[in-house]
């Protein structure tokens, strides 16, 4: 089965060379698409082997899937991949024993989520984490534009038993870097939708979700890392909650 791995990327130059590297266990047709970087990421991609595409800027990536998978033009089998994640060998095995008999056209992946470069998070509500990441070309129909949209994808979903590694939050600074822009995008959604917001939405959204990760979901369990992620998250929840606010003072 001729696969192709597809990595989108933005400003991931201390990340690509190692995710192109672990994309080569299981193919060696690798398409970078870039939304013009402004950092050495497509000159590293060339040199590791990768065919580098351009697309333009978004500030997420789902406007680039479908492009990305338009690119493939020998491949059965398309592997979505995020410059922050790693196939593992056996990941790789196993893709590559399952596609020649397999009745599904699509498959989720799990995901094991790296705080630190150090700790899988276990716990928390991060594992499996399963994501639509391995489609069979013909059955692709469109990928929707609008941020953690899901793929439209004809016949059935399988669910493979090994994960990838997804290398999510390398530093507190990076973390909130991203929170900056991820949440700015669920605040505006938030505010099209007409969803009201007041001073005690923030406190109810910060203790919510700080129990949901910490104690339902047993964040705790995964150490000083869990409780740093359990109270981040509750943070950037908040965050999102207070942009919405700061917008209707606006009208």
């Amino acid at each position: 089965m001729r696969i192709t791995v597809i990595i989108h990327t933005y400003n991931e130059e201390h990340a690509i060379a190692s995710c192109i590297a672990s994309a080569r266990m299981l193919t060696k047709d690798i398409v970078v698409v870039d939304m013009h970087s402004s950092d050495k990421t497509r000159s590293i991609a060339k040199r590791a082997g990768a065919r580098v595409v351009t697309f333009p800027f978004s500030r997420y990536v789902e406007p680039a899937r479908s492009f990305g998978i338009e690119k493939t033009e020998r491949a059965d089998w398309v592997f979505i991949l995020d410059a922050d994640e790693h196939i593992t060998k056996a990941l790789a095995q196993e893709v590559q024993r399952t596609l020649p008999t397999t009745p599904h056209s699509y498959f989720r992946i799990k995901r094991k989520n790296i705080f630190g470069q150090r700790a899988w998070l276990a716990h928390g509500g991060w594992w499996p984490d399963a994501q639509i990441r391995l489609i069979r070309k013909t059955d692709f129909i469109d990928w929707p534009q609008r941020i953690h949209s899901t793929p439209k994808i004809k016949g059935s979903m399988g669910t493979l038993r090994n994960s990838l590694l997804h290398f999510f939050h390398t530093d507190l600074s990076g973390m909130v870097k991203k929170t900056v822009v991820y949440e700015a995008i669920e605040a505006a959604l938030l505010y099209e939708a007409r969803r009201s917001v007041s001073t005690t939405t923030f406190m109810r959204k910060y203790v919510g979700e700080l129990y949901r990760r910490l104690f339902k979901t047993a964040g705790f369990l995964d150490g000083p890392y869990g409780v740093i992620e359990s109270i981040y998250q509750a943070y950037s929840k908040t965050i999102t909650w207070l942009m919405l606010y700061e917008k209707r003072l606006r009208v």
